[in-house]
C-alpha cells in the first residue's frame, strides 16, 4: 500500500480493509478448518500442552500461531501451508519428546535443568545469579506458601519449566526472616528474634566470632527470627 493511499477517516479502510466482502464469508471457512488444524495439533502433541507448557512446547505453539496467522488475514495465501507447517512442528515435537525420554543429556539441553535456591535454610546466591531469579523474587515465591523465615525451609527448587518446588523443614529452627521490612507491626505480631545470629544477605548461622559469612562473605548479620 502507497502512503498516499493511507488517509485518516477512511473507514471503510480501517475496518473492513482492501477485500472484497465476500472474503469474510471465506475468513469464517478458514478459521473453522484451522481451528479443527489446531485442535489435531494439540491433541497429538500431549496431555502437557493444555497443562504448563516447557521450552519445546512454547516454541511449538509460537511457531503454530505464527503459521496460522498469514493464511486468516491474506487471501492471496492458501490454508495448506498452515497445514504443512502444523504437520512439521508435530513431528518434530513427538522426535525430541519420544527421543528426550530415553535420553537424559538430550532432555537435560532441550529442557534446562532445575536449580536449587535455597540449601538447608540458607540462599543458593551463585544459582540465583545464574538463573536471575532476585532474593525478593525468591522471598515472594517463600510467601506465598506461608513461610515467614528460612529456617521453614529445607530446599526451593527452580524447575526446568520455570515453577518453584518447596520442601519443608521437618523440625523449624530460626532463620531469616522474608517478611517485608515495611509492613513492620505484621513482622512483630507473627516472628520474635532470637538469640542467633543470621547472615542478612545469604541465611547462613553466624557464631559470634564470625567477622563474615562463610557462604557468601557478607559481612552483615542480623537475629535469626522464629
Amino acid at each position: 500500500m502507497k502512503k498516499e493511499d493511507i488517509q485518516f477517516g477512511d473507514w471503510q479502510r480501517m475496518f473492513l480493509g482492501d477485500v472484497p466482502g465476500g472474503f469474510y464469508w471465506e475468513v469464517v471457512l478458514r478459521i473453522a478448518v484451522i481451528y479443527l488444524v489446531l485442535m489435531v495439533s494439540m491433541r497429538l502433541m500431549g496431555k502437557r500442552m493444555a497443562s504448563q507448557l516447557s521450552r519445546n512446547e512454547m516454541i511449538a505453539m509460537v511457531s503454530l500461531a505464527a503459521a496460522i496467522g498469514v493464511p486468516l488475514q491474506a487471501p492471496d495465501r492458501g490454508i495448506l501451508a498452515a497445514v504443512v507447517i502444523a504437520t512439521v512442528v508435530i513431528l518434530i515435537q513427538q522426535i525430541i519428546a519420544r527421543v528426550g525420554a530415553n535420553n537424559q543429556r538430550l532432555e537435560s539441553i532441550t529442557q534446562g535443568d532445575l536449580s536449587v535456591l535455597v540449601q538447608d535454610s540458607k540462599l543458593h546466591l551463585p544459582n540465583m545469579k545464574m538463573t536471575g531469579i532476585t532474593k525478593e523474587k525468591a522471598f515472594s515465591q517463600l510467601r506465598s506458601n506461608g513461610i515467614r523465615h528460612l529456617g521453614e525451609v529445607k530446599r526451593l527448587y527452580f524447575e526446568a519449566d520455570g515453577s518453584f518446588t518447596l520442601i519443608r523443614n521437618r523440625e523449624v529452627h530460626p532463620g531469616l526472616g522474608i517478611l517485608p521490612e515495611i509492613d513492620a507491626e505484621f513482622t512483630n505480631q507473627s516472628c520474635r528474634a532470637s538469640d542467633e545470629l543470621v547472615c542478612k544477605r545469604c541465611g547462613q548461622k553466624l557464631a559470634v566470632t564470625d567477622t563474615t559469612c562463610t557462604n557468601c562473605g557478607s559481612s552483615e548479620r542480623v537475629n535469626a527470627v522464629e
